[in-house]
């Protein structure tokens, strides 16, 4: 799913929201996790996971054309660990529940 098909998919869902508006939240959503792993700050998102950032050590390494050795200098790389539910519902553990439209929530006072 690319970010424009979760922006059209959120928007299905909320027929309230405007397209901007949808568009909006979800750059906005992930401005503020690339600014946390930017700060070298942990992003959890219970359920779904866990982002965060991992130091990688200068080190030698090889030119796989070559052979030659190279120097590879340290870096700093995203890392993401995905949550028990998400490992669960992955491994067929969890039902998978169709979303709710607001029109097929059915119910009132039942909760999401």
């Amino acid at each position: 799913m690319t970010k424009s098909e979760l922006i059209l998919r959120i928007g299905e869902l909320n027929p309230h929201l405007y397209h901007r508006d949808v568009e909006r939240i979800v750059t906005t959503i992930f401005e503020e996790i690339t600014q946390a792993l930017a700060k070298r700050e942990r992003v959890e998102l219970r359920g779904f996971g866990a982002f965060s950032v991992k130091f990688r050590e200068a080190r030698r390494g090889r030119n796989p054309r070559t052979g030659e050795t190279v120097a590879v200098e340290q870096k700093v790389v995203p890392f993401f660990k995905t949550g028990k539910e998400l490992r669960d519902r992955l491994n067929g553990r969890i039902e998978t529940e169709p979303a709710k439209t607001p029109s097929s929530a059915g119910g009132a006072g039942k909760e999401p």
